[in-house]
């Protein structure tokens, strides 16, 4: 008996319900495919739920999607609504109270894609990123001292736990060793200043390690990453990295994969419910126009797929995403594509195997 899966589904702002619609249309093809099932449910969290409740998230709203087995989101984002609002009253609130403590993000460059990097060919750009997603920077710690006085002073504190620290760099190896390609797992840090924090953070990945002897290790302070990323990517094949190093360089690798509209994350609680989106944002100027590439909310959905043990279903829904930028496509920007979104979405449905 094929296993049914409980999916939420939260198209959001913006472009995000265009570019979900044309993720599920992926999904609806490729479970006849492969012989599962799925219910799906959808919320109204967002701007317009927010402009006539000024209610983000309501707290009840968190037990209900842990009785779901995977979130799918299109986008946060709305001109009309103040910005961090919608941002850390609905992803932060969902990545913190679901303990989604793993952001994973794959920089993969597909056939046909153009990248800014001179002569770099879809071997040369494939690694992934494991961002911390629960602590550093982003946990909102901090004061003002006399503020608003020429003596002013703003503290943010970058909380890290040893039990936070360890449980990224032990689900990196894990992911490493499964990824089964170049078994190599660079830390990313800062450790000749920021002293505390990656203190903590080399000790832990140097102990980790050692449960790990078939996994090749090295570091690399995270301004050097970033000048490697350009340089030569194919040196990489898994990073790990804080917080706020993470958000930080894995925009980079969004743009040597092609830009926004091909990368896709993944908010990972590896024993409760994820959460997958497309990290383009809402562009909202694109709106209802038809235009906008849903390749990224395709590739969203692949990730979800392959973390409910679907391996098959994800596999067959990247090569048709590889088929479609290779041997279709014009551009992957939004009114460049020689096709319309819900054609590209078209596209990708037909050629699943």
């Amino acid at each position: 008996m094929s296993k049914t899966y409980k999916i939420a589904v939260i198209p959001g702002d913006g472009t995000g319900p265009e570019v979900v619609r044309e993720g599920l249309k992926a999904l609806k093809a490729v479970s006849k495919i492969s012989g599962f099932q799925y219910d799906l449910k959808q919320f109204d969290y967002g701007a317009e739920r927010y402009l006539k409740t000024k209610e983000v998230l309501p707290d009840s709203a968190l037990e209900e999607f842990k009785k779901f087995d995977a979130i799918y989101l299109g986008a946060v984002g709305d001109p009309r609504v103040k910005p961090g609002i919608l941002e850390q009253g609905l992803l932060l609130k969902l990545r913190f109270g679901l303990h989604q403590y793993i952001n994973l993000r794959p920089v993969k460059l597909y056939p046909g894609v153009w990248t800014p990097l001179r002569d770099k060919k879809p071997e040369d750009i494939d690694f992934v990123v494991v961002r911390e997603n629960n602590e550093g920077l982003y946990v909102g710690e901090g004061e003002f001292i006399k503020k608003g006085t020429k003596e002013e002073v703003a503290l943010q504190v970058s909380r890290n736990t040893r039990r936070g620290v360890e449980r990224c760099i032990r689900y990196a190896f894990e992911f490493t060793r499964k990824r089964n390609k170049k078994k190599k797992l660079t830390l990313c840090g800062k450790t000749n200043v920021l002293t505390y924090a990656w203190d903590l953070w080399e000790r832990t990945f140097n102990e980790a390690a050692k449960d790990y002897p078939e996994i090749t290790t090295d570091y690399a302070h995270v301004d050097a990453v970033c000048m490697w990323m350009v340089k030569k990517p194919e040196w990489f094949d898994v990073l790990v990295t804080d917080n706020m190093f993470g958000d930080i360089i894995t925009d980079l690798g969004a743009m040597i994969q092609g830009g926004m509209g091909i990368a896709a994350g993944g908010n990972i609680n590896p024993g409760g419910v994820s959460m997958f989106e497309p990290i383009g944002g809402s562009a909202p100027k694109y709106t209802g126009k038809n235009v906008i590439n849903p390749l990224a909310a395709i590739c969203a959905l692949e990730m979800m797929l392959r973390q409910l043990g679907e391996d098959k279903a994800a596999q067959s829904v990247e090569n048709s995403v590889m088929y479609v930028t290779g041997k279709k496509l014009k551009s992957l920007s939004a009114g460049k594509m020689g096709y319309s979104t819900s054609e590209v979405g078209g596209l990708v449905t037909e050629n699943l195997r």
